[in-house]
């Protein structure tokens, strides 16, 4: 028995599917569930870290620490180093000697 091919989809064929960067329906739902759980949690966020500051306030500040990463970005510190190399000559120097024992509203 031989196959037919023709009808197999070939590339370039655009007769159908999702475009490019569409999520398909349980990628959707998936996100939407995410967000709302979010939603619901960052409204009773601070009763919440006010509830654990009193049984435990070294692990309150670390949640507070970690959720203000998420609020201000991190500096990062950074080196600075090089060489330079100078070939002048000194043309002249300049020394002008003051008498320290006048003052000028004399």
């Amino acid at each position: 028995m031989e196959k037919k091919t023709e009808h197999l989809f070939k590339p370039g064929n655009k007769l159908g599917g999702r475009k490019a960067g569409s999520l398909n329906r349980s990628t959707e739902e998936m996100k939407l569930t995410i967000s709302r759980a979010v939603n619901n949690t960052l409204s009773t966020i601070s009763k919440d870290l006010e509830e654990i500051k009193k049984r435990n306030p070294e692990r309150a500040m670390e949640l507070a620490l970690k959720l203000l990463e998420y609020t201000m970005p991190k500096l990062k510190s950074i080196d600075v180093t090089g060489t330079m190399e100078v070939n002048a000559r000194i043309q002249q120097i300049s020394i002008h000697i003051l008498d320290g024992t006048k003052h000028k509203d004399e």
